[in-house]
Order: C-alpha cells, then sequence, then structure tokens
C-alpha cells in the first residue's frame, strides 16, 4: 500500500494505568486501529507529564508513578482517522485527544 497524500493524525494522551473493557487502554485501541485496518499505530511511554488533574507523573526514582502519560499515535487517510475516531469514541474515557492534517512524503509497504 502507497499513501503519499494529504494526511491526519490522531494522537491519543492517556495513562499507563487506564483501562478500556479490563485491558490497558493503549493496547485495546492498537488493537481496534490494527482490526480497523488503519496504516499503523505506534505508543510511547512517556518519562513524566501532567494532564487535567495537574498531578505530576514522574518516572525519576524519588517519586516513582504507577500512571505514567501514554502517547498513541495514528496516521492515515482523513477519512479513515475520522471513521476509527467515531469507532473508537465510545472506549474513551479520560485522556486528550488531538488530530491535525498532515503531508504524507512516504509511505510503502509491499506486505509479509
Amino acid at each position: 500500500m502507497n499513501l503519499e497524500s494529504k494526511g491526519k493524525a490522531l494522537v491519543i494522551f492517556l495513562g499507563d494505568s487506564d483501562r478500556i473493557q479490563g485491558k490497558s487502554a493503549y493496547a485495546h485501541i492498537v488493537e481496534r486501529a490494527r482490526e480497523f485496518g488503519m496504516a499503523g499505530a505506534t505508543v510511547t511511554h512517556g518519562q513524566m507529564g501532567f494532564g487535567g488533574n495537574s498531578r505530576i507523573h514522574t518516572a525519576t526514582i524519588l517519586r516513582l508513578s504507577s500512571d505514567l502519560p501514554v502517547r498513541i499515535e495514528i496516521y492515515d487517510k482523513p477519512e479513515r482517522i475520522d471513521a476509527f475516531l467515531a469507532e473508537i469514541e465510545s472506549d474513551l474515557g479520560n485522556g486528550l485527544v488531538v488530530t491535525w492534517d498532515v503531508e504524507v512524503v512516504r509511505y510503502k509497504h509491499t506486505g509479509n
């Protein structure tokens, strides 16, 4: 599949301890993205951050948090991002969801 064109980014910020249907929220969302046929998804764990409650979550040895920040990034065509977001909207609880338009310079996947 080739995807060079106008695209859209979907980024979901969660906490590491967030759950959806008894499973880590980020794993649930990535699995749903794969089932939906999205171009790809990446999860990154943050070292430090804060959200709506303004409580600092950090991985420093003196203040080790069990709820570190998690960022899920998904890029695809705008209509596919919009459809996927509508599909998972009811699953999302706490967190921040942002989108923006992107220019896909190169995406090539030839299969396995």
